[in-house]
């Protein structure tokens, strides 16, 4: 049934009508002008928008009264239809059960890593080890790492970052934990842990450069290029991150490492028996999307 808003704020559907608060009525306008950008989640980016502006959750901004209305949320919808990522203007990605700080200069967590990152700990758990060893190379804002020190208590747990930038963003989102975060590069990271660690965990870079064009403006334009980019065919850095996977590794540890929805059946062919690996596969996302390659270290 449609709704016919008034120009006093109100609306009504039928006979009954019932008060709209002025917030309500700018969130629905602000919707069809994201829609109308092309934004791919117009209402609830709409919606999360007016929440941060005006201090609540988006499930109680039916309680902002019409006096409270800030009319710096048409200022953040402007930068939102622009294609300026909605992490940017808050300043926070949510991932899993972590609230992080992203913005400019940090590659934003995307929901489609929460899986991976679900089955790397249900792995953890069910190895018998009391305090397990964990690396997260190419570990940006920390959300990997973070959320696998919350999830397996008794964790110990490295992430390595090459970019200071990014580096900064996880030191303040590790600030407190027992994440231990590290400045260089993940093909050659932490000799001193060869041989030791249980899992090594990893989203790297896996956008062909020829997809440059087809990437989506949020990414392109906003993501640091380093997060991004690898290669002609996007698997440069899961190439090299294959041998680092296999150096820091115990016998029996596993590698997860995520990648592109159409590199599936491409990256568990990297971790081949010859050099060392067994039980490669891939595996979905909750879009049943292939999503990450596993592949437990052998001894040999």
């Amino acid at each position: 049934m449609g709704i016919v808003t008034s120009s006093s704020g109100s609306s009504a559907t039928g006979p009954s009508s019932y008060p709209r608060s002025l917030l309500l009525a700018e969130v629905a306008r602000a919707t069809q002008r994201l829609a109308d950008a092309g934004v791919p989640s117009p209402r609830f980016d709409a919606e999360e928008l007016a929440a941060y502006v005006h201090g609540t959750e988006r499930p109680r901004l039916h309680l902002v009264a019409d006096a409270e209305f800030d009319a710096r949320y048409w200022e953040a919808i402007a930068r939102r239809e622009a294609r300026e990522p909605l992490q940017h203007i808050t300043g926070r990605a949510f991932f899993r059960y972590l609230e992080l700080q992203v913005g400019p200069g940090v590659f934003v967590p995307r929901p489609e890593t929460e899986s991976v990152v679900g089955w790397a700990i249900d792995a953890v758990r069910a190895m018998d080890v009391a305090e397990p060893l964990i690396v997260d190379l190419c570990t940006g804002s920390g959300a990997i790492a973070l959320a696998l020190a919350q999830e397996v208590p008794r964790s110990r747990v490295h992430g390595v970052e090459l970019d200071e930038r990014a580096l900064q963003y996880a030191r303040r989102n590790a600030e407190g934990s027992r994440v231990v975060l590290h400045q260089g590069d993940a093909l050659s990271a932490l000799p001193q842990l060869g041989g030791q660690v249980d899992l090594v965990i990893s989203n790297p870079p896996y956008i062909p450069l020829t997809e440059w064009e087809h990437v989506a403006p949020e990414a392109r334009d906003h993501d640091p290029q380093l997060a991004l980019f690898s290669g002609e065919d996007g698997l440069d850095t899961i190439r090299g991150l294959e041998r680092t996977a296999h150096r820091l590794l115990r016998p029996g540890g596993i590698v997860v490492i995520e990648h592109a929805d159409s590199q599936g059946g491409q990256v568990p062919w990297i971790f081949t028996e010859d050099r060392g690996w067994a039980d490669a596969a891939d595996h979905p996302d909750l879009n049943n999307r292939p999503r990450f390659a596993t592949a437990r270290r052998v001894n040999r």
